[in-house]
This record gives structure tokens, sequence and C-alpha cells, in this order.
């Protein structure tokens, strides 16, 4: 392994390219920028194959698509096509590739924590019901929203914690979710529950917007190309029986030198594969 981590480095550098290996890439595990490649420090060596070629393949990508970074690049121009239904099925095969490369794409930890949001709701709600049998998360809770117009307590329909600076006298009030019995003695504890259901249904919109925005990265043709060019010390045989179409049209655009320079790149891979 280290033997093609050593040449992976070499050829780099032959290729003109700035590789770094003693910096921390601003946080992530590797970089890339213009001519620049920043890879992690502290990532033993197999990985930092991985996120060399993944970092490799965008540098590739620029220089068929220069405003590749902002853009986020177009399969078309990366598999050499315009035919539509042939890169539509190409995508649908690459999110596939991403989610056996990155497991991070498939969101499990997030759907977990939303599933924990959604399992704590509903024992609120039946808490709720043993003083309101006929409350329903859906429909107004007529109760709550009487009370709740002349309690400072609405505040914290839209946030955990707030701070309340009142008109005249100045004076400071701190509301927490974590505190809500204590900062309000009087109200109803159904009224109580109630609002930490609010509290949890934010957190949980969160996560799934959270989720949509990295669904949208993860999805970008310029991420989908990094990720199948990733798999490709690890995973190939695997991206040839899941990816067929990708995976055979990237070859015949390796062999004919469309990606150049990623063609020997990918040579160093298959002839140090463990």
């Amino acid at each position: 392994m280290k033997d093609l981590k050593q040449k992976l480095i070499r050829y780099m550098k032959r290729e003109g390219i700035d590789l770094r290996t003693d910096t921390k890439a601003r946080g992530n595990l590797g970089l890339f920028s213009e001519n620049r490649i920043d890879i992690h420090r502290k990532l033993d060596d197999e990985k930092f194959v991985e996120v060399l070629m993944h970092e490799y393949a965008h540098l590739i990508h620029k220089k068929l698509e220069n405003d590749m970074a902002k853009s986020g690049g177009k399969l078309g121009i990366l598999f050499n096509t315009d035919d539509g239904e042939f890169l539509e099925r190409v995508r649908q095969e690459l999110v596939q590739v991403t989610c056996m490369v990155d497991e991070n794409a498939l969101f499990k930890k997030l759907d977990a924590q939303k599933y924990a949001y959604k399992i704590k709701i509903r024992a609120l709600e039946n808490l709720i019901k043993k003083d309101y049998p006929n409350f329903l998360k859906s429909k107004p809770f007529k109760e709550f929203e009487r009370y709740i117009k002349k309690s400072d307590a609405r505040f914290l329909l839209k946030y955990d914690k707030v701070r309340i600076i009142t008109p005249f006298l100045r004076r400071e009030k701190v509301y927490s979710i974590e505190t809500l019995e204590k900062d309000f003695p009087n109200m109803q504890p159904a009224f109580a529950l109630y609002i930490r259901i609010c509290s949890l249904s934010r957190k949980s919109r969160n996560i799934q917007k959270r989720k949509n925005k990295l669904k949208k990265y993860y999805e970008k043709p310029s991420e989908l190309f990094a990720r199948l060019v990733q798999g490709m010390y690890k995973h190939e045989d695997c991206i040839k029986d899941m990816a067929p179409i990708a995976y055979k049209r990237f070859n015949e655009l390796l062999i004919s030198g469309y990606y150049a320079g990623l063609d020997k790149a990918i040579a160093f891979l298959r002839e140090n594969r463990l």
C-alpha cells in the first residue's frame, strides 16, 4: 500500500500538481483548488489513496469544464455525449456507486436522528391525550392557542432558548426548553409537552433540510464522477457489475485519453490492487 501511495504522489508531482500531504485540508479529508490538492495528514495509507483519487478526479474534470466548481459540472461533458436517455441511466448508476463508496451518502445517521425524534413526538402526543383525548398534532390545539397568546412562552415555539428584553425598564428574561416548567410554573403540563413537540418537529425539519442539501451535493455530476474514480481502487469489480453502462463508457474514454493523465493513475491502482 505504501508503495502505491508513493507512486501516486510521485506521479502527481511529475504532472506538476501542487500536492500537500501535511495539512488539515481545511477540516476536510481532502481539498482541490486550481492546481493544488491537499490531503489530510492523519489519513491512513488506504484512505489517502481513495481521497487523493477523488480530488484528482476534480482536477481532471476542471480540465474538461473550467467552471465545474461553481456549476457542479455536466454529465454530458464528463461522458462526452448529449444522449439524454443514456446520461440519465449513467446518473442513476453513479448514485448507486456513490452510496457504495461513501456510506455517508446513505444518510443513515440523519435518518436515525429523525426517527428518534418521531418516536419522542409520538410519546409526548400520547401524554397530552391523557388531558386532551381529542388532541391531534395535525389539527389546531385551541386550548393551547388561547393560553400562548398572553404568555412569553410563545417565543419558544420558534426557538429552544430566547433572551427577551422588556421595553422601558429594559429587564432581561431568558427562557429555555430545558427549564420550561421552572420558567412557567403555572403552565399546564400538556402545554409544556406541546411546546416540546414543536421543538422536536423543528429539529426534524432541520434534519430533512440538511439531508436535502447533502443529497443535492452528492448528486452533482462533479461529485458523482469523483466518487466513481475514488471507487476504482477498492470497488472496481463491484462498480463493473453495479454500473455497467457508466463503467463501460468511462473506460472507453479513459483508453482514448479523454481524461488526460487519469489513465496512468488508474493503471497504478489496477497494478497494486489488494
